[in-house]
C-alpha cells in the first residue's frame, strides 16, 4: 500500500479487521464506513456420612449450554403458532392488533382488544426501585427458593400474568412486552460493565467473546487467537463488528444471581449470552435456536424480525439450525424495534433477525433455558432402560426371531399380503408396549435431574444465609492458632436447606448418591459433578428435610437411627454448604 498521510487513519481504524477478514469482507466494510447502509438481517452465533466423601463423577454433558446459539408445560408442538401477543405499556389506548410483517420499525406496536393487563404485579418483584440488584435484595428476604423464582419470573414478563404466559406462549408463539421504561433492567448489565470486563485480563476470543459481522448475506466469525484486550475489540467494535460475550454469568455477578434463580423456576439449566451491536449494523445472519429464548433489551434499540417454523420438522427443533437466507424466509409475523425496558420472547423454533438502525447501537441480553428437555430427551434415556429390563426380566424378549422372516419383511415386502407379515408387525407391537411396564421412569427423571444439577450455577447467598452457613463460619488463625474451628451441632440444633433445588438423590449402581450445586462453578462444567455417597438409611432423613423446606427442624427429629448419625449426618451437609442454621453456631 502507498505510503501517505491520508492513507494513515485509515489503517489505524481497520488494524484489526484487516488482518482477520478476507479483502472481500474487507471492502464491505469499507462501503459501511462510507456510509452505505447494510441490508437488513438477524442475530446469531451460538453412605455413610464422612468427611471428605464427596467426589467428581462422570455424566453425559449437553452438546451446548443454553445460551449458546449454535446451541414448560408443553401445549403440543403445532399448537397457536402463528402472530404473537404484543402487550402495550401502562397508559396505552392502542387496541387493534399487530399492523403485520410490513408495519414501519419504529412505529407503535398495537396491543390486542381487550388487553388489560398494564401495570405489573404486586409482591416484591413489583418495583424495580434500586434496579435489578434491589430486586434481587428484595427477594433474598423470601424464605422459600421456590417463591423467590416464581416472584422474578413474574417480574420478567410483566405485566403479562405468568399463567397466562405459560397457556398462550410458552413453546407456542411470541410476545412483545413494550414497557416504555428504560430502567427497567437497571444494574442487571451495562457497556460500561463490558468495558471493565474486558479490562479484568480474563477474556479469551473463541472461548468467552465472539467478534462478529452479516454483510450482503454473509456472515462471518472474526476471532483472533488470545486474550481481547480493550484496544483491539474496540476497534472490531469501531469499523462495525458485533460483540456477543459467551456466559456472561461467569464475569458478572448480578447476572450470575438472576440466573441462579429463574434455573429454580424452569427446573432446566437457565444460561445468558450479550450482544453489543455498533449502530446501522448487523451481527448474525437469520436462524432459529434450540432454545426458549428472552431477549431483554439493556440499551440503545434494536431491530427485529421474527418468522415461524417454516415446517412442522422445524417445530420445537432439537438443534439450531444454520445460518439462513433472506430468501429462505417467508414474512415475519413480528417485526419491531425493542427499546430498553422491552421484553421479546420467541419459542425455539421461530426464526429470528436483528439490525441496529443507523441511530443508536444496541446492547441486549438473551436469556435461555429448556435446551434438550423435552418428553423425547427423556425417552432417550429411558427406552434403552426399559428394554435392557425387559431383556433381563422376560423370556418373551430372548425369544429367537422366527425363521424365514427375513424372506416376508423387509420394504421389498412391504406391500404383500402375508399372514406372517401380520403377525410379525402384531407380535413387535405387542412387545414394544409391554416395554411400558419394564420402564424405570423414576430413576431415568432422577438421572435427567442429575445433569440438571451438574448444568445448574451455584446459588448466591444473601447476608443473612452466609452467616448461617458454613461459608459464614467464623474459623480463622489468629494469634498463632486457629480459632473457632469445630462445628458444634447438636440435637436441639435448628437446621434446613439452603434452598430446595440444590440436592438430588439418585439410586446408582455404585449405591444411593446425594448430587449437590453448592460447589459447581460459575462456568459452565468447569467442574465435574459434585456428589456425596449416602448410605440408604439415610436417605428417609435427606427427603424429610426436602419435605420441611423452608421451615426449620432438630437435628433431633432426623429419622436416623441414632443420635449420632443424626448429628454426623448435619455436620456432614453443613460442611458442604447444604445445610443452614436457624442461629449462629459461633456467636462473634
Amino acid at each position: 500500500m502507498a505510503a501517505g498521510g491520508a492513507e494513515e487513519p485509515q489503517r489505524r481504524r481497520l488494524s484489526a479487521l484487516s488482518v482477520y477478514r478476507r479483502a472481500a469482507g474487507a471492502e464491505r466494510l469499507e462501503r459501511r464506513r462510507r456510509g452505505t447502509p447494510l441490508p437488513a438481517g438477524g442475530k446469531r452465533a451460538k453412605a455413610r456420612p464422612r468427611r471428605g466423601a464427596a467426589r467428581g463423577g462422570g455424566g453425559p454433558e449437553l452438546a451446548a449450554p443454553p445460551g449458546s446459539p449454535e446451541a414448560k408445560p408443553s401445549g403440543g408442538p403445532a399448537a397457536n403458532r402463528g402472530a404473537p401477543r404484543v402487550q402495550a405499556p401502562a397508559g396505552s389506548t392502542e387496541t387493534k392488533p399487530p399492523g403485520g410483517p410490513a408495519a414501519s420499525p419504529g412505529a407503535p406496536v398495537q396491543a390486542p382488544a381487550g388487553s388489560t393487563e398494564t401495570k405489573p404485579p404486586g409482591g416484591p418483584a413489583a418495583s424495580s426501585g434500586g434496579g435489578v440488584p434491589g430486586l434481587l435484595r428484595r427477594l433474598g428476604r423470601l424464605e422459600d427458593s421456590r417463591r423467590r423464582a416464581a416472584e422474578l419470573f413474574r417480574w420478567l414478563v410483566a405485566p403479562v400474568a405468568p399463567g397466562e404466559f405459560s397457556g398462550r406462549h410458552w413453546e407456542r408463539e411470541p410476545l412483545l412486552v413494550r414497557r416504555g421504561d428504560p430502567g427497567y433492567y437497571a444494574g442487571l448489565f451495562s457497556t460500561a460493565d463490558f468495558d471493565a470486563i474486558l479490562r479484568s485480563g480474563e477474556v479469551q476470543f473463541g472461548t468467552h467473546l465472539d467478534v462478529t459481522s452479516y454483510a450482503e448475506g454473509v456472515r462471518e466469525t472474526h476471532n483472533p487467537v488470545g486474550r481481547a484486550l480493550p484496544a483491539v475489540v474496540w476497534d472490531f467494535y469501531q469499523n462495525g463488528c458485533s460483540l456477543r460475550l459467551l456466559n456472561p454469568q461467569a464475569f458478572s455477578a448480578t447476572v450470575w444471581h438472576l440466573l441462579s434463580i429463574l434455573q429454580e423456576y424452569f427446573g432446566s439449566m437457565a444460561g445468558a449470552n450479550t450482544y453489543l451491536t455498533p449502530p446501522g449494523t448487523q451481527g448474525f445472519a437469520p436462524h432459529y435456536d434450540d432454545i426458549e429464548a428472552f431477549v431483554l433489551q439493556l440499551e440503545g434499540k434494536k431491530h427485529w424480525r421474527v418468522y415461524s417454523p417454516r415446517t412442522d420438522t422445524e417445530v420445537l427443533p432439537q438443534f439450531s439450525s444454520a445460518n439462513l437466507t433472506q430468501a429462505e424466509l417467508g414474512k415475519p409475523v413480528l417485526e419491531v424495534v425493542l427499546e430498553a425496558g422491552d421484553l421479546l420472547y420467541f419459542p425455539r423454533g421461530f426464526i429470528h433477525q436483528g439490525d441496529c438502525l443507523p441511530d443508536a447501537h444496541s446492547l441486549h441480553i438473551t436469556v435461555s433455558s429448556y435446551q434438550r428437555n423435552s418428553w423425547g430427551d427423556l425417552l432417550e434415556k429411558l427406552l434403552p432402560a426399559a428394554l435392557q429390563m425387559a431383556l433381563e426380566e422376560d423370556v418373551e424378549y430372548r425369544q429367537g426371531l422366527p425363521m424365514g422372516y427375513l424372506g416376508y419383511m423387509g420394504v421389498a415386502n412391504s406391500d404383500a399380503v402375508d399372514p406372517h407379515r401380520t403377525a410379525f408387525v402384531e407380535k413387535l407391537q405387542r412387545l414394544m408396549k409391554k416395554l411400558v411396564d419394564y420402564a424405570p421412569v423414576d430413576a431415568a427423571v432422577d438421572q435427567r435431574a442429575k445433569s440438571f444439577l451438574h448444568d445448574c450455577l451455584p446459588p448466591v447467598l444473601t447476608q443473612s444465609e452466609k452467616q448461617l452457613s458454613v461459608y459464614g463460619f467464623p474459623a480463622q488463625w489468629q494469634d498463632g492458632s486457629p480459632h473457632n474451628v469445630d462445628i458444634l451441632i447438636t440435637k436441639d440444633t435448628e437446621v434446613r436447606l439452603l434452598r430446595h433445588g440444590i440436592i438430588r438423590l439418585c439410586n446408582e449402581e455404585a449405591g444411593v448418591m446425594l448430587y449437590y450445586t453448592t460447589e459447581n462453578s460459575r462456568v459452565y462444567h468447569k467442574e465435574e459433578p459434585k456428589y456425596l455417597e449416602i448410605d440408604p438409611e439415610y436417605t428417609d432423613s435427606i427427603e424429610f428435610l426436602l419435605s420441611s423446606y423452608p421451615n426449620h427442624v432438630t437435628v433431633d427429629t432426623l429419622p436416623c437411627g441414632t443420635l449420632e448419625d443424626k448429628i454426623s449426618l448435619a455436620t456432614l451437609l453443613f460442611e458442604k454448604g447444604i445445610l443452614t442454621t436457624k442461629k449462629p453456631l459461633v456467636q462473634v
